[in-house]
């Protein structure tokens, strides 16, 4: 959908970005410490997330997995969001929680249809992954995979929001880590 802005528009906006400082990773749970090792077997931390990953591809979900979570890890909550978004506010690509933490994801796992994970709606208000899209022209956009470690399962309404998933994770986070993926349009 943003692949149809006008590349001297993406361009303008360039500058405009929300920003890793506005991200959950460092805002609601800055005092948590880290630990969690969260790879994909897709791209390296840093790097470029690969096409089929995105709008300009297939658009599943990447494969995910996580090492490292501290003992009495109940449950594992994954949130995904673009840092580069245009936008006051990062925008969310995936909220997912309940996740065992002896299972990785595979790939597609939360993008598939009738999938078996408890997911939340990402900012195009749909369940499930938003794959990248962003405006040509605008540069590198970071997607900061978030992995959250937890105490307890979570009871959450169907298709919660960002806002009511950092309200339930509260108290309940453990430890963290993340997996930074970068993606751009030219």
């Amino acid at each position: 959908m943003l692949e149809k802005i006008p590349h001297a528009v993406g361009a303008a906006l360039s500058g405009l970005k929300a920003g890793l400082d506005r991200t959950a990773y460092r805002t609601d749970f800055a005092q948590v410490p880290e630990g969690i090792g969260l790879t994909s077997l897709a791209f390296a931390d840093g790097g470029p997330i690969p096409a089929r990953f995105t709008a300009d591809g297939d658009g599943a979900s990447p494969p995910l997995a996580w090492t490292g979570l501290p003992p009495g890890t109940v449950r594992v909550a994954l949130l995904v969001e673009d840092a580069g978004s245009p936008t006051p506010n990062p925008l969310v690509h995936l909220i997912a929680w309940n996740l065992d933490p002896e299972a990785p994801l595979s790939e597609g796992a939360a993008s598939q249809a009738g999938s078996r994970l408890d997911l939340g709606k990402n900012s195009f208000l749909k369940a499930g992954w938003l794959p990248p899209d962003p405006p040509t022209g605008h540069g590198p956009h970071a997607y900061l995979f978030q992995a959250y470690a937890l105490d307890t399962a979570l009871f959450l309404d169907a298709h919660p929001g960002r806002g009511a998933l950092l309200e339930a994770l509260r108290g309940h986070v453990l430890a963290k880590g993340c997996l930074t993926g970068t993606y751009e349009r030219t």
